[in-house]
């Protein structure tokens, strides 16, 4: 475990019993967002064998486990799952085929301050979580959790720059901080990719690859990432 003091996110607070539950039916809920769930699957499907189909990796955080039927897809691969909220496990494991559950070992922990040794998986599996974090300064120290956590290799997902929708999210965000003086409270955030790519370097991966969700459109992006020699 990391001996800095853990970062605390407001938004994390936000998953208790009845959270957890909205999270769980908000990927199943209508065509379009089965449709999102179904890109969101192949795109990490591509980032796992751009990471060389790891054998034991963590998924963090693990939210209501509907990344967890991909993952074990390969049937020996070890596949540990985490995330804040005690509730949102809990919900996890009471939704996913039983078959599946008993493959998953669960714990609760901070992605600022991950319960596990050192180099204890092949890939830290991150999806949905990194556009919450508007601080450099944090997402680096989440980002060398993952580097010290990990053998080889962590798969983030998050918002960036250079599509129409950050375009338009961007010009909706100054509109708002127009009109509520600077008072409006965001907890999702569009990073800059040179931004974020420096970050990594900072952090100490090198880039193999990334997908995006829709190119030129859409603002998610999946990056796969190895540890540097000797990072």
């Amino acid at each position: 475990m990391s001996s800095l003091a853990p970062v605390e996110l407001d938004f994390s607070r936000k998953y208790d019993h009845q959270h957890a539950v909205h999270y769980l039916h908000k990927h199943q809920d209508g065509l379009a967002r089965r449709v999102s769930h179904w890109r969101d699957q192949r795109l990490a499907r591509q980032a796992l064998e751009l990471a060389g189909d790891p054998g034991v990796v963590l998924d963090l955080p693990c939210g209501a486990g509907r990344f967890w039927p991909l993952l074990a897809e390969r049937q020996d691969r070890r596949i540990l799952a985490a995330d804040n909220s005690g509730d949102m496990i809990a919900i996890a494991r009471r939704a996913q085929h039983p078959d599946i559950v008993a493959r998953v070992r669960t714990f609760q922990t901070s992605a600022f301050d991950i319960d596990l040794d050192d180099e204890t998986v092949d890939c830290v599996f991150c999806m949905r979580l990194l556009h919450h974090v508007a601080e450099p300064a944090h997402r680096l120290a989440m980002l060398r959790e993952f580097h010290r956590v990990s053998r080889d290799t962590v798969i983030v997902s998050l918002w960036v720059d250079g599509n129409f929708k950050a375009w338009r999210r961007q010009r909706l965000e100054r509109r708002r901080q127009t009109q509520l003086g600077g008072q409006a409270n965001q907890n999702r955030f569009v990073i800059a990719r040179e931004t974020i790519e420096a970050e990594f370097r900072q952090a100490g991966f090198a880039i193999v690859g990334h997908g995006d969700f829709l190119p030129g459109y859409a603002m998610w992006r999946v990056y796969t990432l190895r540890k540097l020699a000797g990072g």
